[in-house]
C-alpha cells in the first residue's frame, strides 16, 4: 500500500511539475513584453515566483516520494499546507472586496451600471488614489478597450451606444 501511494505521490508531482514549466515560461515570456506596458509589468513577478514555487514543491514531492525521503515529503507538506492556506486566503480577500460590486440596471440600458461607493472601502481607496488610477486607466488604454468599442470606427448614437451589451470594463 505505502509503494502505491508513493507511487501516486510522485506521478501527481510530475504532471503539477510539467504544469510548472508553462506558468514559468509564461513568465518569462511576459518579462520581454513588459518593458512597453504597466500591466504586463504588474503580472510578471507574480507569475514568474508561482511557477518556480510549484516547480520546486512539485520537486520535492517527487524527489520525497520516488526516493523515500522522509524529510522532504514533510517538507512538501508543510510548503502544500501554506500554500493552500495562501490560496484560500486570496480567494476570500478577493470575495470579500468585491462582494458588494455587482451592477444596478438602468432604464433604456442593455449593460449594468457599476459604482465606486458600492464596493468595498480598501478598493475603493486603491482605485481612488491618483497613482494607481493612472495605471488602471493605462492598462486600459493599452489593452485598446475605448477602440474595440466602436463598431468599424463608426461613431453611433447614444441610443445606439446604451442598446448595446458591454463589458463591465467597457
Amino acid at each position: 500500500m505505502l509503494r502505491a501511494s508513493n507511487s501516486l505521490i510522485g506521478m501527481i508531482n510530475f504532471l503539477t511539475f510539467l504544469i510548472s514549466v508553462p506558468i514559468l515560461g509564461g513568465g518569462i515570456w511576459l518579462s520581454t513584453k513588459a518593458n512597453s506596458t504597466d500591466c504586463l509589468r504588474f503580472l510578471q513577478w507574480p507569475i514568474i515566483i508561482i511557477g518556480i514555487a510549484v516547480m520546486v514543491v512539485s520537486l520535492a514531492g517527487f524527489a520525497g516520494s520516488c526516493y523515500r525521503i522522509t524529510w522532504l515529503l514533510r517538507l512538501y507538506l508543510t510548503a502544500m499546507f501554506f500554500i493552500v492556506v495562501a490560496l484560500i486566503g486570496f480567494t476570500i480577500f478577493a470575495f470579500s472586496v468585491t462582494a458588494k460590486g455587482s451592477g444596478n440596471p438602468v432604464l433604456n440600458r442593455r449593460y449594468l451600471e457599476y459604482r465606486l461607493q458600492d464596493y468595498s472601502g480598501w478598493l475603493k481607496d486603491r482605485v481612488s488614489e491618483p497613482s494607481y488610477w493612472d495605471k488602471i486607466v493605462s492598462c486600459i488604454q493599452q489593452a485598446g478597450v475605448c477602440g474595440k468599442m466602436a463598431p468599424g470606427g463608426i461613431p453611433e448614437t447614444a441610443d445606439r451606444f446604451y442598446a448595446r451589451s458591454l463589458t463591465p470594463i467597457q
